[in-house]
């Protein structure tokens, strides 16, 4: 299956950090990707951040067409100016969303201290849980970024389930999920590449991927 990786939809209410504008798509690109995949059971819906799109464009379209989606936002941020409050995160697990953790800031996981790791992998999804009324067991690390160390720390936490942003396919059932992002510069071409019915491009760069990996096993 494939699973994508949305970050705003729309047009931003609030400043954004440096080369995150490469993942906002319009209003226009986001309905033809959830007309593309609605009905379909190959295709996951994830959203990182917590971006205030989240619960006000995103979400009625999500309802709309009968899907549901994964939302990761940044618990350190829930309330802001631009991003959901505590209300946004209760409406979306209403309507039958699931929520993951993003941590608790932008930060990588990789170069954490003691402290700030607590923060991001414990303190981040308990709030999270708080909030929203429901466990939260799932994590998107930023900017997909991971190492074995993070790994360790996650299934510690008792991690369900990570989504990466490498690209390709995923397993329905695995632990590490790759994911592809959704950029700004989205067409049809694209669509059609990553989502058509015919085995597009990704897919088929996915399972050289996974061959590859299989064979570094031995």
């Amino acid at each position: 299956m494939v699973i994508l990786a949305i970050g705003g939809v729309g047009k931003p209410v609030r400043a954004l950090d440096p080369g995150e504008d490469e993942t906002w798509v319009t209003v226009e690109q986001f309905e033809r990707v959830l007309d593309t995949v609605a009905g379909r059971d190959d295709v996951e819906l994830t959203f990182d951040d917590g971006n205030s799109s989240d619960v006000e464009i995103a979400l009625p379209r999500l309802v709309e067409r009968d899907l549901t989606a994964e939302f990761f936002p940044l618990a350190g941020r829930i309330g802001q100016r631009g991003f959901v409050d505590a209300e946004g995160l209760r409406r979306l697990v209403e309507a039958g969303m699931s929520i993951g953790s993003h941590g608790w800031e932008h930060r990588d996981w990789r170069r954490l201290d003691g402290r700030n790791a607590r923060r991001e992998l414990e303190a981040a999804p308990k709030l999270l849980a708080d909030l929203s009324g429901e466990p939260v067991r799932a994590y998107a690390p930023p900017f997909g970024a991971y190492d074995r160390r993070v790994l360790s720390k996650l299934r510690r936490s008792g991690a369900t389930r990570v989504y990466t942003t490498e690209g390709g396919e995923a397993s329905r059932d695995g632990w590490l999920r790759p994911r592809i992002e959704v950029r700004h510069d989205i067409d049809q071409e694209w669509i059609d590449s990553v989502l058509g019915e015919r085995d597009g491009l990704y897919r088929r760069a996915g399972r050289i991927m996974a061959r590859f990996a299989r064979l570094a096993r031995f």
